[in-house]
């Protein structure tokens, strides 16, 4: 079945270290299961940045970024208005998030992509 997806929402941040055993358990437990029931939510995945090695050129090369956050979520959704929706804005002040985890949440990278199709 393909996807409805058109855009993908990615939040990128960091979080205090004495706060990162909090801020895993809320978003896995409490903070993407009330986005995924925003209508046009379709999916949502959590990534941590790793360390990469890679070929460039020929030569292998290890890529860092100092500035790039350790912690991502991707969320697809069907269009940009999901994000500005009186659902989208509920969900994501419920639950411990503002409370205990947001005021500890710090480099914040907010990102909105769209799908290429072929000929766009």
């Amino acid at each position: 079945m393909a996807s409805k997806a058109r855009y993908i929402f990615i939040a990128s941040m960091d979080v205090d270290p004495a706060k990162e055993d909090l801020f895993n358990e809320v978003y896995d437990t409490e903070h993407v299961p009330l986005l995924l029931k925003v209508p046009g939510v379709i999916s949502a995945k959590r990534y941590k940045t790793e360390p990469l090695t890679v070929f460039v050129r020929g030569a292998k090369q290890t890529v860092v970024h100092e500035d790039e956050p350790r912690y991502s979520a991707v969320y697809e959704i069907e269009s940009p208005a999901v994000l500005v929706s009186d659902a989208w804005a509920k969900a994501v002040d419920k639950g411990r998030w503002p409370s205990e985890v947001r005021p500890y949440v710090r480099n914040r990278r907010l990102v909105l992509r769209r799908l290429l199709e072929p000929g766009s």
